[in-house]
């Protein structure tokens, strides 16, 4: 099938320019008549229904959780980017369009990527007027810090917690509507089909989490806002109910899932402790600012280390491999997130680990402190500081920038990280891959758009730091209400859309056969039992290192767990009122195809990019290496109804603005 990607004639900095000013509009007495369903109500979902409704559509709003707040976008801890250049330090819209597609490493559209930097700075002026306390400086003006992947400063922040306060402020511009009758809000209801009338998005079968009913819910429009799958690994820093089931529904009914195997591995997490967690916590990236990462230069002090015989604390510098600056002069610390994380990798794999299991680097905020402390005290006229204040004043200044991340820290780990370096191990975090969709968001179903991480569109093969949060208002609040009114323009006679209809019954049968097939098993074994046995192989074998062999085992593997899976998973009680085992189930099942998907997507990409790492494609020192006269398209799978058998549609990538080159960090 063919993928027109719509992107508009002319130069790059003027294509979303004349795209808003030639696009076709709806009028505010037409808008009325118009519904628009949207599925997930995190930053993107929130911000676009808000907007939606503020233009005059009917919004039907979803979400799983029992109130919008409690979407796992206030996870998000380190920023948002904008290319505002307040620290004037050379920041500018095409340079942060560039840092996106560099860091991505090629593999990302360069019209959508630049329309994203575009409108970044409007996402900052709009957060500021709903009241979002971002941190600022001495002066009062807006405060930045720098993230992986750049050499400026354009990330804004709240604290460590970012993502909350955006999401408060998406909440409030929400609630108006829905306080004025335009957004109809639906808490604890669960999409689990969308409904494609004569090739287009008619509406979705919800399940009232609470009562157990099966709800049918029309629409002129379908909009995704779902986030990502990276729980198909089961241990991941996403929300234990995050889950891709919106999504893969639609991929299921025919929308391309794009780019399954690019997922991102976090290079910041507190590290596995042992089998009973069933999640695990991110460090923000923001840390990486002040933190210096590193392992012991020898073996037996790493040995000595792990066995608890010595402190970190009293291994001398010269005892220390900083190996990130040591590999990455140019960069440092701030090197991107993939690249972070296959060299932690690579030091523990070589028996540089300092926890117990051996899967844990440092990173240490000494060096901070002492800076910070020595400039405080200047500043209090202090010239000859004793080593105590030096340490309490950096301790203040650590404090004030990072402080609930470091609480956070001490609960999980009962350790000081202020006295005791965090330890850390890259874990998996954020999936570039997600529905494919045009440059109007649209996916290839007529009517279904997808916003945020459930698409792929604008982070290629790895996502920079602070640029989820970006993206997600982005779309929300600047370009979905531009685009979707060119296709609502030929709606405006379509009038109510019944839901008695064939294509509905249909949709919710198959709905409720899957349900009560739950129902039919007789074995003992749980629902995480299965799922813990996916992320396994998902983790071993298409991780942060992957290879022919063993990605060829692992589509294998999860064939068979998945049969096992429906022929044995036991699910207690019934289909009525509040089961949350059949609600895991039911997203475990499409993990189960998911997961296939991811491999046969990575087994399919024979080469290294971004967060793809395929270990028989790496340069002499270990870095990624693409293949790009063979690989430099988007892999759109096609559902074709077997879970084994997907159809590979592909879109070429054409970069016309930025030399495609290897990327480097050193």
């Amino acid at each position: 099938m063919s993928l027109n990607a719509k992107i508009p004639d002319g130069p790059l900095d003027q294509k979303w320019t004349k795209y808003k000013n030639t696009v076709r509009l709806v009028n505010p007495s037409n808008k009325r008549s118009i519904t628009v369903i949207v599925v997930g109500t995190g930053l993107a979902g929130s911000s676009a229904a808000a907007s939606l409704a503020e233009m005059g559509y009917k919004v039907k709003a979803f979400c799983f959780q029992d109130s919008p707040r409690r979407a796992h976008s206030i996870a998000a801890q380190g920023g948002i980017n904008a290319a505002k250049n307040y620290m004037n330090d050379g920041d500018s819209v095409y340079r942060l369009f560039y840092d996106t597609v560099k860091g991505g490493d090629y593999r990302s559209r360069e019209a959508n990527v630049h329309r994203l930097a575009e409108v970044s700075g409007n996402i900052i002026d709009q957060c500021v007027a709903q009241g979002v306390p971002f941190a600022r400086d001495y002066g009062g003006l807006l405060d930045n810090r720098s993230f992986g992947g750049t050499q400026v400063s354009r990330t804004f922040y709240a604290k460590g917690q970012t993502g909350q306060q955006l999401l408060l402020g998406a909440y409030s511009a929400l609630s108006r509507q829905i306080g004025k009758g335009n957004v109809e809000m639906l808490n604890r209801h669960e999409m689990l089909d969308l409904v494609v009338v004569n090739g287009k998005a008619r509406g979705i079968i919800a399940r009232n989490l609470v009562t157990g009913e099966l709800e049918r819910h029309s629409g002129h429009a379908v909009v995704l806002c779902t986030g990502g799958y990276g729980n198909v690994f089961f241990l991941s820093t996403n929300a234990m109910g995050s889950n891709a089931t919106a999504a893969w529904k639609a991929h299921r009914r025919g929308a391309f899932f794009a780019n399954p195997c690019f997922t991102q591995i976090h290079p910041t997490c507190i590290p596995v402790s042992g089998e009973h967690q069933s999640k695990l916590t991110l460090m923000s990236e923001s840390l990486r600012n002040d933190g210096r990462i590193w392992v012991p230069k020898f073996k037996e002090d790493a040995e000595a280390i792990r066995t608890k015989k010595i402190k970190p604390t009293a291994l001398p510098e010269e005892r220390r491999d900083y190996y990130l600056e040591r590999r990455y002069p140019a960069y440092g610390h701030l090197v991107p997130r993939d690249v972070a994380s296959r060299a932690a990798k690579e030091r523990c794999d070589e028996g540089f680990g300092v926890n117990a299991t051996g899967q844990a680097v440092y990173l240490d905020f000494s060096s901070a402190i002492q800076r910070y402390g020595k400039g405080e005290a200047s500043v209090k006229g202090i010239h000859n500081p004793t080593q105590e204040q030096i340490t309490e004043f950096g301790k203040k200044v650590v404090e004030e920038k990072y402080g609930n991340l470091f609480q956070m820290y001490e609960q999980i780990v009962a350790e000081n990280p202020y006295e005791t370096p965090m330890m850390i191990y890259p874990a998996v975090h954020y999936t570039m891959g997600g529905l494919w969709v045009d440059y109007e968001l649209m996916t290839n179903i007529q009517g279904c758009y997808a916003c945020g991480e459930a698409n792929f569109s604008d982070h290629g093969a790895n996502r920079l730091g602070a640029s989820a949060l970006m993206q997600g208002l982005a779309d929300g609040y600047f370009v979905l209400p531009y685009t979707i009114g060119n296709y609502l323009a030929d709606e405006i006679r379509t009038g109510t859309i019944a839901t008695d209809t064939a294509e509905f019954d249909e949709a919710e049968k198959n709905v409720r056969n899957k349900l009560d097939a739950f129902f039919k098993t007789k074995s003992t074994q749980t629902v995480d039992f299965f799922h813990k046995k996916l992320g396994h192989i998902m983790w071993e074998k298409c991780g942060m290192g992957r290879r022919k062999e063993g990605l060829q085992e692992a589509i294998n593997e999860i064939r068979q767990l998945r049969d096992e899976f429906y022929r044995e998973v036991r699910v207690p009680g019934s289909a009525k009122g509040m089961n949350q085992e059949l609600e895991k189930a039911m997203r475990v099942g499409d993990y189960m195809e998911l997961g296939e998907l991811i491999c046969i997507d990575a087994l399919n990409r024979n080469e290294s990019c971004g967060g793809h790492f395929r270990e028989e494609y790496q340069t002499e020192e270990g870095e990624a290496l693409r293949q790009d006269d063979q690989y430099c398209y988007v892999a759109a799978w096609e559902f074709s109804g077997d879970p084994s058998a997907p159809k590979l549609n592909k879109e070429n990538i054409v970069f016309e603005n930025i030399k495609v080159s290897a990327r480097s960090y050193k």
